[in-house]
């Protein structure tokens, strides 16, 4: 539904250092540093993925050729997996067998592995450090994850350095984004609706209790672990997230974020809080209720102002059949005034939340939803306006990133300053 993430680059982290990583004297040629202390053998502790009984793991591009002489048959598929196996260090590919190229950035790549050993299925996400921006979205991705351990966040599993090269071994998530899985399903109720919130806004407060920030919280950044109906959601994707200490000065400047996502605060450059957080899910929960946006234009200074204003209705299908109580809680999260906005804590205990929308639960919205979120995405493919294109991307998939241009959000404050003075 959202846009890739936007790559207005967070301040570099402050100096939080919860240090979970051991470190490893290295010999003259082993350039890897640090290794994340594992819990088990570095296994996950959840339910195993799906893909865990995927099958044996093919030869490594250092293995030997074929005992018989012949080459290889010419595959494309295995053809691509052995030009990204390639690029990775003999390190990782000595403890993971690589499996398929399942995203990539600016300055990523992400596949899927296996672990050679146990046969675990896991991302790895290689970062190319060499160049700035994608060492400072590094160092602030592993800054978060080195600290945080909560079932609904995306666990980082181990870390191997090199000199121009991070690559981090993470859980992997083969439900798919939250969006697919409504499309796919025949019903979708509030009740489902509160179970997606409820998840998110747990790991949200977790968050928030360390003292971070997410800062790009959007559907495609919401996964489901596994593709069964009882899979949890993953909060992921802290490439811009913003860590505090706990006592240090909250308030944070950096302009960042999605365009459709982006809270008032940041638009008119105050000091904010991580109450963007919540204005954030606000408007992911109109989107889950509906499949339409809060807030959206073509033209960014139009949809700034949209949503400088705060205004959106509740007008079309499938708002109708949807309960006062949800409108309530989406009224107290997309609310201007960031000091009014509840907080994570308080969403949670937001009736709609609390009573699991059981007044309502009944209501099937998955048709309405699907049809919605069908109808915006077909017009964004057919639209000319490319980068502006706000269609749905797989979280790991690359799309040009969106850019929050301080060119646009400099006229935007200078029109707000002259409403306000004049």
């Amino acid at each position: 539904m959202g846009c890739r993430t936007s790559k207005v680059l967070p301040e570099p982290p402050a100096d939080v250092q919860l240090d979970l990583v051991k470190k490893v004297e290295p010999h003259q040629t082993d350039v890897y540093k640090n290794f994340i202390k594992s819990d088990g053998g570095g296994e996950k502790t959840g339910s195993p993925s799906p893909q865990g009984q995927s099958q044996a793991a093919a030869k490594v591009s250092q293995s030997p050729p074929p005992a018989n002489g012949q080459p290889e048959p010419a595959d494309p598929h295995r053809k691509k997996v052995a030009k990204y196996r390639a690029k990775f260090d003999p390190r990782v590919t000595a403890k993971y067998d690589i499996k398929a190229l399942i995203g990539r950035g600016s300055f990523s790549r992400v596949v899927r592995v296996e672990h050679r050993s146990t046969r675990q299925p896991y991302a790895i996400k290689m970062i190319e450090t060499r160049y700035r921006e994608g060492r400072e979205v590094c160092e602030s991705e592993l800054c978060v994850l080195r600290r945080v351990r909560h079932t609904n966040i995306i666990q980082l599993m181990e870390v191997f350095e090199t000199a121009e090269r991070v690559y981090m071994v993470m859980e992997l998530a083969t439900g798919g984004e939250l969006f697919d899985r409504i499309i796919a399903r025949g019903s979708f109720t509030e009740r489902d609706a509160t179970r997606v919130l409820q998840m998110v806004l747990d790991g949200v407060k977790y968050l928030h209790t360390l003292g971070i920030t997410h800062r790009d919280l959007k559907p495609e950044n919401l996964l489901y672990y596994h593709p069964g109906a009882d899979s949890k959601i993953m909060i992921t994707d802290f490439g811009l997230a913003s860590t505090r200490k706990k006592g240090d000065e909250c308030l944070m400047k950096t302009t960042c974020g999605t365009p459709e996502y982006i809270a008032p605060e940041i638009l008119v450059r105050k000091p904010y809080t991580n109450a963007v957080d919540m204005w954030a899910l606000g408007v992911i929960s109109y989107i889950l209720l509906s499949g339409t946006m809060p807030f959206e234009d073509d033209n960014r200074m139009r949809l700034y102002r949209q949503i400088l204003k705060g205004k959106y209705s509740f007008s079309g299908e499938p708002w109708p059949s949807v309960s006062n109580l949800a409108k309530d809680f989406i009224d107290r999260v997309l609310t201007v005034d960031p000091t009014e906005r509840l907080t994570a804590g308080q969403a949670l205990k937001h009736p709609w939340i609390v009573s699991m929308a059981a007044s309502s639960s009944l209501k099937n919205l998955q048709r309405s939803i699907s049809q919605n979120l069908l109808k915006r995405a077909s017009s964004r493919c057919h639209s000319t306006k490319s980068a502006q294109s706000t269609r749905s991307s797989r979280s790991t998939k690359s799309s040009k990133a969106r850019r929050v241009r301080e060119k646009e959000l400099r006229e935007l404050n200078r029109r707000y300053q002259q409403q306000c003075n004049g």
